[in-house]
């Protein structure tokens, strides 16, 4: 079995949650099986989730807890992150983070791009799981948004700074599902973690 380095962010901005819980027993399994893991969540992180009036030229100094992630993120070959979907999307602070932390010179190179001018992407050779929650069904999802927020994450964030392929895991629907269910979604989410998946 290959050993990999796991990042594991916790992307829901409540301390307790179903997405906290999910990637708890990702990272639970995925110990006992002998990978590395370090974990984050946003919920804890203290920034400004405010790009500001700054630029990429003059960008706000990283904050402590941003500054660990990045470096986190740029020891790891795996990033295991769990959301929330809200309206459409991504939470406030977790959409914040990237905002702030996926920065040129870091995560990509705007002094290299290729033939349609897109910037280098830094963080190659790492893959990506998403725990994604939902009260919209995985197939009406597709049937009636395109899967907008799985586009953003694969192509438009991870994808851009290079860490693909970018593979989702949908727990739906999430409120007020019972015990039964939940139970099963954490044995899902354990078994991801046992195979680093």
């Amino acid at each position: 079995m290959t050993i990999r380095k796991i990042l594991i962010l916790n992307g829901h901005s409540a301390e307790a949650s179903l997405s906290a819980a999910l990637t708890q027993a990702y990272a639970e399994a995925a110990q006992k099986a002998g990978h590395e893991v370090r974990q984050h969540a946003v919920s804890a992180m203290q920034f400004d989730m405010d790009f500001g009036a700054g630029s990429y030229k003059v960008a706000k100094p990283l904050e402590p807890d941003l500054e660990a992630f990045l470096k986190d993120l740029e020891w790891a070959d795996h990033l295991v992150m769990s959301t929330p979907m809200w309206w459409g999307s991504l939470p406030a602070k977790l959409k914040g983070l990237f905002d702030r932390a996926f920065i040129p010179g870091r995560t990509f190179d705007t002094r290299q791009t290729n033939a349609l001018g897109l910037p280098k992407p830094m963080l190659t050779g790492k893959t990506a799981r998403v725990l994604m929650t939902s009260d919209t069904p995985p197939l009406l999802l597709w049937l009636f948004y395109g899967d907008a927020i799985k586009k953003t994450l694969r192509r438009q964030i991870l994808g851009f700074v290079g860490i693909t392929p970018t593979r989702f895991t949908t727990f739906a629907p999430a409120t007020d599902s019972d015990r039964s269910r939940v139970t099963g979604w954490m044995k899902k989410a354990a078994a991801l973690g046992a195979k680093a998946a």
